[in-house]
């Protein structure tokens, strides 16, 4: 009679199993189909792959269920099967092995490391269900496996144990770094872990052997809780239409072995691995004497590895906005990149922008979907030629995560420091509706994870030589039926590390007082936004076809049929009229140029300066 998981884990290294997905993948099924449901549809085939599993030498059997929860399984319009699918891949794992291994009930992340937008509440109702179904069936314990987030995994726990106290697995995916990938050291999050009723704590997927290693040495053993280590058999290569894995059943041998002397207890195999890996880690650990759970053996030259700490940012080479916004009137020009190969025009524009003594030039990232030349090279550009201040808007749109992450580090080495955090139009209403819109990040999202760039710490929570030292501004649309509705999602956004408020352009004088009224509250300044207008036709299609502008009646009856310079002189007086109404109430001021009509926007940049040195304005507390 085996003994019970929490005994056996006391006294015996278990050898776990290996790949379910890549293994039927070999076998011949597609990718792009769910594997959760070939439960149903395949039992026998689910059931013989954990028989092989067996034989090879795994005594810790996973069922068929990572992806068996609400959410994943509506890809697949599945959502109403997660009791059947679970339920039935429990039974396969147990009738597959008898009561000779420990059968466990296997739960994926439903965030994946993607940090899309699935709300908290979705996710916690997701894993209530499937833990729920998975605790009524006959498991041995539970395994919480390829998480990326301590907050996620934590969730996940937290609801097992205010429903169980059977044994629980936690397992992150870690590329070898000191850190979860929202940013928490290790040994921290397997402390908070153990704390909350974990009884393994190790890592699973995402790399080989000796990235899990990597990452095992950096942890300091944890008193009474084993590790686990589930590692892939390295990296996936695509040869003749046919995914591969590398990792050789007697490298996995030789790795489980000094798993074991790191002080893991269940060793096993993930993506690309098979029954030969399994057994040939079964034979490695036959006759293996573990030490005490929470003490590791300093044998085969294992040493613990702490990551050198980040060195600071270079220092600013002038005051931010955010410090000259706290003394004057602060002006940031919005200059749009051209549509084109030709930038003649927009550096004449940020040339006489600058001459006017704006204090950013700031530029969009594909606003409206619609492309324009890179903002980065841009953005150097006036920084190196002219020496103006540019200021970068970064959309969630165009880059996942890889290529945002990427996308800031080149800003830092350029010396960009200023950012404007922004999601992005959909890309199906720009000039290329065919192409993707990627959303790997929510606006929440990236304004937290540049701010963890600052903290030396990559996406994927891999320690970074240096700090980075982004300013990040937070967008806010302020023509919206309740104003304080909206000032709730943008305190959300300032909880998130935003330094900085940019509001969409705004014309109508009342409620430039009322959202100073709604964000006085707020301990970070808000630069104003204010778009003079070029035409009549161009008012009229801000108003009807723009996300996110609202024109008052008036400003549309006065511009009403006005075009050309009669358009663009109606337009800079309207503007002026704004800014006599803002300046009262805050400090920043964001003017938005169109159609690259710089010489309206010179022209509102010296008014500022003109009415501040003049001081003519009725002076109001500036919280701004």
């Amino acid at each position: 009679m085996k003994l019970d998981l929490r005994t056996a884990l006391q006294q015996e290294i278990i050898t776990g199993d290996g790949a379910m997905g890549t293994y039927l993948y070999q076998m011949g099924f597609p990718v792009g189909i769910s594997y959760e449901e070939l439960n149903l549809l395949r039992p026998e085939t689910v059931a013989d792959v954990h028989r092989r599993y067996f034989e090879a030498g795994a005594r810790l059997i996973e069922t068929n269920t990572f992806s068996a929860n609400r959410e994943k399984l509506s890809k697949y319009g599945l959502e109403g099967d997660v009791e059947a699918i679970n339920r039935a891949g429990v039974e396969l794992a147990r009738k597959a092995v008898g009561d000779d291994a420990y059968v466990v009930g296997a739960i994926g992340s439903i965030r994946a490391g993607k940090r899309k937008n699935v709300r908290t509440a979705d996710v916690e109702d997701s894993l209530r269900e499937q833990i729920g179904v998975l605790l009524d069936s006959p498991v041995d314990g539970l395994l919480l496996e390829t998480f990326y987030d301590l907050e996620e995994l934590q969730l996940a726990l937290r609801i097992i144990r205010s429903m169980s106290s059977l044994p629980v697995i936690c397992q992150f995916a870690n590329e070898g770094t000191g850190s979860t990938q929202d940013g928490v050291p290790l040994q921290e999050a397997f402390l908070r872990l153990r704390d909350e009723g974990a009884d393994v704590i190790g890592f699973n997927c995402r790399v080989g052997p000796n990235g899990i290693l990597r990452s095992l040495e950096k942890l300091a053993p944890l008193a009474g809780v084993p590790f686990s280590a589930f590692p892939n058999a390295g990296l996936p290569d695509y040869v003749d239409g046919q995914y591969t894995y590398a990792a050789t059943p007697q490298y996995f041998a030789e790795s489980a072995l000094r798993f074991a002397d790191l002080g893991a207890r269940i060793i096993g195999g993930c993506c690309g691995t098979t029954p030969e890996h399994i057994a040939a880690v079964a034979k490695a650990l036959q006759g293996y004497v573990p030490a005490a759970p929470g003490t590791a053996v300093p044998a085969r030259g294992v040493r613990v590895i702490e990551p050198a700490p980040a060195k600071p940012a270079p220092p600013a080479s002038k005051p931010s906005l955010l410090e000259i916004v706290k003394q004057r009137k602060t002006v940031i020009v919005e200059l749009d990149p051209p549509r084109d190969l030709d930038i003649e025009k927009f550096m004449q524009g940020s040339k006489a922008l600058q001459d006017a003594h704006v204090d950013a030039i700031t530029m969009a990232d594909n606003s409206l979907a619609v492309t324009r030349m890179s903002n980065l090279a841009l953005g150097y550009l006036v920084q190196d030629k002219l020496g103006a201040r540019p200021l970068i808007h970064i959309a969630c749109r165009d880059r996942n995560m890889i290529g945002t992450q990427s996308h800031l580090m080149g800003l830092h080495a350029l010396g960009i420091d200023h950012v404007l955090a922004v999601t992005g139009d959909p890309a199906k209403f720009g000039d290329l509706p065919g192409s993707s819109s990627v959303y790997d990040l929510t606006s929440f999202e990236i304004i937290r994870m540049i701010k963890q760039l600052n903290e030396g710490i990559a996406f994927s929570g891999k320690p970074l030589k240096q700090k980075a030292n982004f300013v990040v501004g937070a967008a806010f649309n302020p023509n919206v039926k309740h104003l304080d509705k909206a000032v709730q999602r943008l305190e959300r956004k300032i909880e998130a590390g935003a330094d900085y408020i940019m509001t969409q352009p705004v014309y109508d004088a009342k409620l430039i007082e009322q959202i100073y009224e709604a964000t006085k509250h707020l301990d970070i300044p808000v630069f104003i936004g204010i778009a003079p207008l070029a035409s009549g036709g161009n008012a009229e299609y801000l108003h009807n076809e723009v996300p996110g502008i609202r024109l008052s009646d008036e400003v549309r009856a006065r511009m009403d049929g006005l075009k050309g310079p009669e358009g663009r002189a109606m337009g800079v007086e309207i503007a002026k009229e704004l800014l006599d109404a803002a300046m009262p109430y805050f400090n920043g001021i964001y003017l938005m140029t169109p159609f690259l009509a710089y010489e309206m926007c010179v022209d509102l940049t010296k008014y500022v300066w003109e009415k501040s040195n003049r001081h003519d304005f009725h002076l109001y507390p500036l919280s701004k």
